[in-house]
């Protein structure tokens, strides 16, 4: 999908704000860590520290690159984590007209698109390397002299978005004190994107003990799980108390953890902001059912680079930049997590469905407009089928039904796609990608014992002239407090800020959203969300049965593809001949 690139922009204009943020190094901020010692950085806010680029794995490189992450080594010397590591590997070209609309859709007026462009333009990224393996830590519970009265804070562990193609934990929406100071440790971690992350092939998976190949940006985020787990003491966090959480492809990787034995007992808790990777139904060999192969998109990559049966260690000599720049839109939907028999004995949906999944309580959401961004892009309303276009009921019906063979005539109509296609279909897009998938997910949840809490966001930006609604990413900085005020920040705005925040923050403690002064969050039980909103008129609270009737018509959509994904995989066996008479 052509508008995965736009999630990166979406990033770097909510994250504004935190470009004035100062930090000095101070001697309260020296720790002693199992890696050895570590000097950080202090914030504008008193006891507020931040230790940056802090390395949970070895560098990707030479034999690495393509390879199972290997333990970072440690250090007699202090290290020195006043900076934030590299971004990994990935395209530099992302702005197309994606940027103009997000801007112009808060309608703020031709002055302020004028200084946020120029404010933008004026940001400098870390260098892109394949040396990327790195994390960061904000913390406000360094032990210091007084161990003995600091009981360890819950940790939550941020993994960005971007389609597993593009992003990094430096981005400044994500690098703000506000959950910190609410009482957690705070982790933002980088892993392996697109080619270098995802990219299988049979001449790597020989290379590898476990006969496999891809998934690779998933084994860098286990790796600083088990990081965590080994030093986040140090810094003041629980390693018993860990939440995982995500924003669309974040998202995604919060389900796939969930989804893979190797992440079993390194979380207690999720929280999925837009996204979950039911969907998702690529093979290490063969199609699932519509997604290319691992191998089959490797195979495409090595072509692109001038290889016909190329070796590992051939692949492995590329520069990094000369592989990056064959990339094509078409190999990065290939570019995600796949069912290897190892990282994944089973794609996520089926392992959701069959409860062969690490189980811990979830809270997960998704955004009342997620499809204005993407839409104009991509006119796609469904996932499952790459070439619906307008027309009347009785066309659309027969192609819907290709997807959705007893739902098609419905959908038309909830979403009156035969005579406004393109609202239509942008708020279909939105419903079937993200909300389908995460109550998918909160369902079989819920169905295998564990509790699942929902969200619906629906504040939208308070401009009068806004055109986004409740856009995709557009939650991300009420939860990190991390808003840019020139966008917009209405009284509304901050009261939703510190109501996300609370309800995060005890989740994170306690698995239970809930708390005292807060508005009550019932558990989803097949139909309870709690409905986000400001500048629209409405009080946020719980609400039941939102947008059900389009969800359940959607969700057929879904279940085809995931039993015609499990048939392949699970061939009925055939019945033994019984004998013969006598």
């Amino acid at each position: 999908m052509s508008a995965i690139k736009n999630i990166l922009l979406g990033s770097l204009i909510l994250g504004l704000a935190a470009c004035g943020t100062k930090e000095k190094i101070t001697p309260d901020a020296l720790i002693s860590t199992p890696q050895g010692p570590v000097q950080g950085v202090s914030t504008d806010d008193d006891g507020i520290y931040n230790f940056k680029g802090l390395p949970f794995a070895a560098p990707p490189v030479g034999d690495l690159r393509w390879a199972a992450p290997k333990s970072a080594e440690n250090w007699q010397e202090t290290y020195l984590a006043d900076t934030f590591g590299n971004r990994c590997m990935q395209p530099s070209d992302v702005e197309g007209g994606f940027f103009n609309r997000l801007i112009e859709g808060h309608g703020l007026g031709s002055f302020k698109n004028f200084l946020i462009t120029r404010a933008v333009a004026a940001q400098k990224p870390s260098p892109m390397s394949e040396d990327c393996l790195y994390l960061n830590v904000r913390t406000g519970n360094l032990p210091g002299d007084d161990v003995a009265v600091k009981e360890p804070q819950p940790v939550m562990v941020w993994i960005h978005g971007g389609g597993h193609q593009f992003g990094s934990s430096d981005f400044n929406y994500y690098q703000n004190n506000a959950l910190v100071k609410n009482g957690v440790v705070l982790v933002t971690i980088n892993y392996r994107l697109g080619a270098m992350g995802y990219m299988a092939h049979p001449e790597l998976s020989k290379t590898d003990p476990n006969s496999v190949s891809g998934n690779y940006g998933t084994l860098d985020q286990i790796a600083a799980l088990k990081w965590v787990k080994d030093n986040i003491s140090a810094y003041g966090g629980d390693p018993d108390n860990v939440t995982i959480f995500g924003e669309s492809a974040g998202s995604w990787s919060v389900t796939e953890m969930m989804a893979s034995p190797l992440a079993a007992d390194l979380f207690h808790k999720a929280i999925g902001q837009s996204g979950a990777s039911s969907y998702h139904m690529g093979q290490m060999e063969g199609d699932g059912v519509g997604w290319p192969s691992g191998y089959k998109t490797g195979s495409k990559v090595a072509s692109a680079l001038g290889f016909e049966t190329p070796t590992a260690k051939q692949l492995r000599a590329v520069p990094a930049k000369e592989l990056q720049n064959i990339v094509t839109e078409e190999m990065s939907e290939g570019f995600h997590h796949i069912r290897d028999g190892y990282v994944f004995p089973e794609n996520v949906g089926l392992a959701f469905a069959k409860g062969a999944y690490n189980k811990v309580p979830m809270l997960f959401g998704y955004n009342s407009d997620e499809g204005t961004l993407f839409f104009p892009d991509d006119t796609q309303p469904t996932v499952w089928l790459p070439d619906v276009t307008p027309g009347d009921k009785a066309q659309l019906e027969t192609k819907l039904s290709e997807a959705f063979p007893d739902n098609a005539s419905q959908i038309i109509d909830l979403y009156d796609l035969d005579s406004n296609f393109t609202e239509g279909g942008t708020q279909m897009m939105g419903d079937e990608i993200f909300g389908v998938n995460i109550r998918y997910v909160a369902q079989q949840n819920e169905a295998h014992g564990e509790d699942s809490f929902l969200y619906f966001f629906s504040r939208i930006p308070p401009s009068e002239k806004q055109t986004l609604g409740a856009f995709h990413a557009a939650e991300i900085p009420f939860v990190f407090g991390s808003h840019e005020p020139v966008l917009g920040l209405s009284d509304d705005d901050k009261a939703l800020t510190d109501l996300m925040q609370n309800y995060w923050v005890n989740f994170a403690r306690t698995g239970n959203p809930n708390g005292d002064g807060l508005p009550g969050w019932p558990k989803h039980d097949g139909q309870n969300w709690m409905h986000f909103s400001a500048n629209t008129g409405l009080k946020s609270g719980s609400e039941s049965g939102i947008r059900q009737e389009k969800l359940d018509a959607l969700q057929e959509g879904l279940m085809v593809k995931l039993k015609a994904l499990d048939s392949a995989q699970n061939p009925p066996q055939m019945e033994a001949p019984t004998a013969a008479p006598n």
